[in-house]
């Protein structure tokens, strides 16, 4: 099982899971319950599961070539494409699952996602917008929250403007992560906003991004909850993003490790505000 989690670097997870989370807290706030909880774990994971392991299998050629990434567990032939398909099958057949048992709403539309995860590792081959591709997956996460416990579109609003953060903050650190490809990304004509724009503009865009990001999240705090705690909660958003930024060619940090904070502490926006602190 070591070698599946790599392949689809489970600890990923922690990217979707707090917005997944963040969604059924804006819908129930402190009545989620655990078997809501449990069923959308579930969900998130098997997503999330899925989406990696179809773009490893669709990238396996590209990761071969790629001295970074010619490590990965299909390319160094630890797992063969069959076995990955076969995984990626199960995981997609537990997102299924778990979201039919949340309710039909969630059935209805799972295969949206699903379709999103097969477009973006695509999008690189032909548009530097690739980025967004990445970003509107993500964006999936809070309004699945939402339509998990409410089962309902009514008064989806606030989920929306997480959505929309989801998507900016994506994009944008998407387009960090790309900077370190981007001499094999030329060479092999891939497209990004690194190549198509150069290193500093694209990271000015990825800027911006992340500013239209924090601004969705500071309407939807002010509008929901305005209260010191979220208040505090969000200002650390925004030193976080602002610091990776400063830090944007350690891709492990930026990436990796700021990225996995802001969205507990976008978690924690949405909990201490819906929660009544």
């Amino acid at each position: 099982m070591l070698k599946y989690a790599r392949l689809v670097k489970i600890e990923h997870t922690l990217f979707s899971l707090p917005m997944v989370y963040a969604g059924a807290f804006l819908a129930k706030g402190f009545s989620v319950t655990l078997k809501e909880y449990l069923l959308i774990f579930l969900a998130a994971a098997g997503a999330r599961s899925t989406a990696f392991a179809l773009n490893r299998i669709i990238d396996a050629r590209i990761d071969a070539l790629n001295p970074r990434t010619a490590t990965r567990e299909l390319p160094a032939g630890r797992i063969k494409v069959a076995e990955a398909w076969g995984f990626a099958l199960v995981s997609a057949l537990v997102y299924i699952v778990a979201a039919a048992m949340l309710n039909p709403w969630c059935l209805i539309l799972s295969p949206i996602p699903l379709a999103i995860f097969v477009v973006y590792p695509y999008m690189k081959r032909f548009t530097p917008l690739a980025h967004f591709g990445l970003g509107a997956a993500s964006a999936c996460a809070p309004l699945g929250g939402w339509m998990a416990v409410s089962g309902t579109f009514a008064g989806c609003e606030p989920s929306i403007l997480l959505g929309l953060f989801s998507f900016f903050w994506v994009s944008g650190f998407d387009i960090i992560y790309a900077v370190g490809d981007e001499e094999f990304d030329r060479q092999q004509n891939l497209h990004s906003l690194v190549v198509s724009l150069g290193k500093a503009k694209a990271l000015l865009v990825s800027s911006i991004l992340h500013v239209f990001g924090f601004s969705s999240l500071a309407i939807l705090m002010v509008w929901q909850f305005p209260n010191l705690w979220s208040g505090a909660m969000l200002a650390a958003v925004g030193l976080l993003l602002v610091w990776q930024h400063r830090v944007a060619e350690n891709v492990e940090l930026a990436f990796f490790k700021i990225n996995a904070a802001v969205g507990f502490v976008v978690l924690g926006v949405v909990a201490f505000g819906r929660g009544g602190f």
